[in-house]
């Protein structure tokens, strides 16, 4: 059992290790950074946020997200209805096509892990 677990730790490690890396390399296309891409792919995905609602899902700090959304909102990916923290963020059209090439993406990297992460957890339980 402890075998498992050990397994489990490791392909998740990886799993997170290659999240940051599609956020490093993979976006280097757009021009966009790891807490920016973090935005614009929950703002693809759940909708209007506001900041501190993004602080939550791209568990990042205030800082980081207000510094995000201020890159992102100057290079015509989001807009917001006034300046305050509360207000709701919405894409553009260029952060809609951005925020679906990004999730495209991580969509297959994501499925690419997870066949490696069965592979070697099945490979693990036949060992055993």
């Amino acid at each position: 059992m402890q075998q498992r677990f050990e397994t489990f730790t490791v392909l998740i490690a990886k799993i997170s290790r290659s999240i940051r890396r599609i956020k490093a390399e993979e976006m280097s296309e757009f021009h966009l950074k790891g807490p920016h891409v973090s935005c614009l792919y929950y703002l693809t995905q759940l909708g209007p946020l506001t900041a501190g609602q993004l602080c939550d899902r791209c568990e990042e700090d205030k800082a980081a997200v207000s510094r995000s959304l201020e890159y992102l909102e100057q290079n015509g990916y989001v807009t917001r209805p006034d300046k305050r923290y509360r207000s709701p963020l919405t894409l553009t059209e260029k952060g809609q096509e951005t925020g679906r090439a990004i999730a495209g993406k991580i969509d297959r990297l994501v499925e690419t892990e997870q066949m490696k992460a069965l592979n070697g957890v099945t490979e693990q339980l036949k060992a055993e």
